[in-house]
């Protein structure tokens, strides 16, 4: 029986290991950088707008939150990363998953799966899920950075968002095999920052970056100002795709104040909708035309609808908006093949490939979130492309992918269902044996031991501890371990 392709998921999330900034940023940076501490927390409480807020409690919960410059800015939750009593050993060397455990609480780094934050466990468990390709989303600082650009210390925003991105193309992608493909942030507050920092990776070989779905919303120009261009250009030059993930406005589509937190979840698509007509009527698509964008976690299916309003406002609105002035081809002629369609589970659009766009939509696997299908994506894809043929297959799973991100892999077109190769690790440009490391590279003291806080649970024993991350190999062949934070009340 033949068998699916190899998935590359467009969308799945990182949950930063503590070291990432104690090691990649500058010595003068790190007292006041991004700093894990763990504390007891109490029920999370809901407010208005789909938001929430954690109190602590000395009888509460232990979770270990993120701290950056003088503020408390994120407590890991046990619904964004899967907590390891959610996985129990499945037949056949599988795993069983227990979403019901994946609940509004405080998680540490402890009890967290290893794949979470580990480079090689989290390969191992795309092996297990039939994945060897995929984008990883920020956690801590953000879907498009939000954490550094909301802070005081511009200097120490800018280094925090370099060694991000550092860490991201060095550790966490370049020894991954190909596996771990980088997306990069950008200094949101200064557009010149982001052209420079967008062309210094893409110069390494990164061909995506995160970016806000709506700025507005952030206080940010809008892209009809040309504040954005020099960022645009960039990217259509070196064919880096533009990755906007559903909350990167940090605005909630909400019905009313007091909704239910189903209708927020059920409308997480519209901000997409919203930030696809500003693009389509913008004529950044015209000024730039190799631009690629992609609305990551946005679904496919209201697509055709919105591609159809479009062009219906701009031929029969015309006579007082003027929009052939500025876009002179419907709306819709910009979307195909250049903006991607990037879902988890949407099956109207998949029944509606035609207008959705046979080139534009991409599989998600959204590891390690709610919304996953790990670890069963491959019976899951199988079961929603059974009306597909191999082609179109092919392309759903992976062959648009490749295209939207420019992996060097396997040919556009399969010659069966069969299973494809894995690019070799040293035929990726961000892979360590074709990456110049930095020669100014710090090389932190070797990690201490890192004792459990006072009155903190004891780690499991199945695994490391996440502050003992393995070493790793400089330009000049010193080994270069993470700087753990002290314990006294930190992790």
């Amino acid at each position: 029986m033949d068998e699916l392709p190899k998935i590359i998921s467009v969308d799945d999330h990182v949950v930063e290991p503590p070291h990432v900034w104690q090691t990649w940023l500058p010595q003068k940076y790190r007292e006041k950088g991004p700093r894990v501490e763990r504390k007891r927390w109490g029920d999370f409480k809901h407010l208005p707008g789909a938001k929430y807020e954690m109190v602590e409690d000395p009888g509460g919960l232990w979770g270990d939150a993120w701290h950056y410059e003088d503020r408390l800015i994120y407590v890991h939750k046990r619904f964004v990363a899967i907590p390891q009593e959610a996985v129990t050993p499945g037949v056949d060397g599988g795993v069983d998953f227990d979403r019901t455990k994946m609940v509004m609480k405080a998680v540490t780094y402890d009890e967290m799966l290893p794949g979470c934050y580990d480079r090689d466990a989290r390969i191992a468990d795309f092996e297990l899920n039939w994945m060897d390709g995929s984008l990883p989303f920020p956690t801590f600082p953000r879907f498009c950075g939000q954490t550094f650009y909301e802070g005081h210390d511009r200097g120490l925003g800018l280094a925090c968002v370099r060694a991000y991105n550092d860490w991201m193309v060095e550790e966490w992608c370049g020894p991954s095999g190909g596996v771990n493909i980088p997306l990069c942030l950008i200094p949101l507050w200064d557009v010149e920052l982001a052209a420079q920092e967008t062309l210094r990776n893409a110069q390494r070989g990164v061909r995506a970056i995160c970016f806000s779905e709506l700025p507005h919303h952030l206080k940010l120009p809008t892209i009809h100002t040309g504040y954005w261009d020099p960022l645009f250009r960039i990217c259509n030059d070196w064919s880096v795709t533009i990755c906007m993930h559903i909350g990167s406005s940090s605005t909630n589509p909400a019905a009313s104040p007091d909704a239910p937190g189903g209708v927020g979840g059920t409308l997480a698509f519209n901000n997409s909708m919203a930030s696809l007509a500003d693009w389509l009527f913008s004529a950044k698509l015209i000024d730039f035309p190799k631009l690629k964008l992609a609305y990551s976690e946005g679904q496919i299916g209201w697509i055709p609808y919105a591609l159809e309003r479009a062009d219906t406002v701009w031929e029969h609105h015309d006579s007082w908006q003027h929009s052939k002035e500025r876009i002179p081809e419907p709306p819709s002629t910009y979307y195909h093949g250049r903006i991607f369609g990037c879902f988890t589970a949407d099956h109207h659009g998949l029944h509606n490939l035609e207008a959705v766009g046979r080139d534009n939509i991409c599989f998600e696997v959204d590891y390690p979130h709610t919304d996953t299908t790990w670890p069963t994506s491959r019976q899951y894809a199988e079961k929603i492309t059974a009306h597909l043929d191999e082609e179109m297959t092919y392309k759903v799973l992976r062959g648009n992918a490749i295209r939207m991100l420019e992996t060097p892999s396997t040919p556009s077109r399969p010659t069966t269902r069969g299973p494809c190769l894995r690019t070799s690790a040293s035929s990726l440009p961000w892979s360590r044996s074709a990456t110049t490391w930095p020669t100014s590279r710090v090389t932190p003291s070797a990690a201490s031991s890192c004792a459990t806080p006072t009155g903190s649970p004891a780690p499991r024993a199945s695994r490391p501890r996440a502050c003992s991350y393995p070493s790793r190999t400089g330009p000049s062949g010193n080994s270069i371990r993470p700087t753990t934070h002290s314990c006294a009340g930190r992790w």
